[in-house]
């Protein structure tokens, strides 16, 4: 029960491992997902009141380990339910206020970043092993982008980006910066949504190899988040066949987390605090 709901979800996650999305509390999509660590966040235009299990009343003999998968439980639930009733549900790319201490330190640490990155292709002989590694990164990204039927795009991926390769060519001063880049260019262009074609041509101005790499990966992450999305809008169809039961089966899920009679105020406590929130919608 619910396992097609948790195919789709996980396909959803996959996707969406390496996107940089606004988040409202971090959790995994599913169960199944909570070692790989995803950051991804509701993008909700309606308030909804979070939900804590650390503020409810709950046993004293309660764990600390049972509390936090009881909250991923309702997390989980909370997510695939949002899914579901909300068409406008969508990933948004992060992007910290300017003004807000995340955005000052955000801005910090990348200028430091990408100032590294200058002053090791600026020296005599160039120093290409932090590139190197954001090469390797931008593949495992175009990677992420690639559908089964993409095979011969997947071929050439590993063809012209082979690493070790690459890093034979940096051992005899032979790398090529710009020619990979304009492989990672033509290769985005031929993957991006129509709605990303005037950045990627403007990625082919760029001569700067700092200011190249930095908007690559930008850009890049827009199309993760494009492909997140429209994942999401193919799926829920789907999804909305399953969400009875898959939140049925979560129901009884985070029941079961707190048995006895002072569980049983925090079990319906909990649940209480999850579908007013929903209800608020």
């Amino acid at each position: 029960m619910g396992v097609s709901v948790c195919v789709s979800l996980y396909i959803i996650a996959l996707m969406a491992q390496s996107t940089d999305c606004t988040v409202s509390r971090p959790a995994p999509l599913l169960d199944w997902f909570l070692s790989s660590r995803i950051s991804l966040k509701l993008d909700s235009t309606s308030q909804t009141r979070s939900y804590s299990p650390a503020s409810a009343q709950s046993s004293p003999t309660a764990s600390l380990s049972s509390l936090m998968e009881l909250e991923n439980c309702v997390s989980n639930l909370s997510l695939a339910h949002e899914i579901v009733v909300n068409r406008d549900f969508c990933f948004k790319p992060r992007n910290p206020s300017t003004d807000s201490l995340e955005g000052r330190v955000t801005e910090i640490v990348h200028r430091a970043f990408w100032d590294s990155l200058q002053e090791q292709l600026n020296s005599d002989p160039p120093n290409y092993s932090h590139a190197v590694l954001l090469l390797q990164e931008v593949k495992t990204m175009l990677q992420s982008l690639l559908l089964p039927a993409h095979v011969r795009l997947r071929s050439q991926l590993d063809e012209v980006l082979d690493m070790d390769l690459i890093r034979q060519e940096v051992d005899h001063g032979a790398l090529d910066l710009h020619r990979l880049a304009e492989f990672v260019i033509n290769t985005m262009a031929s993957l991006c949504a129509p709605v990303r074609d005037p950045e990627v041509r403007t990625l082919r101005d760029l001569k700067e190899p700092v200011e190249l790499l930095r908007e690559i990966f930008r850009v890049l992450g827009l199309m993760k988040t494009d492909m997140v999305n429209f994942t999401i809008q193919s799926l829920r169809p789907h999804l909305m066949q399953q969400a009875i039961q898959y939140e049925r089966a979560k129901f009884q899920q985070i029941l079961d987390k707190q048995p006895g009679e002072k569980g049983f105020h925090f079990q319906h406590s909990s649940i209480f605090n999850f579908t007013g929130a929903m209800s608020d919608r």
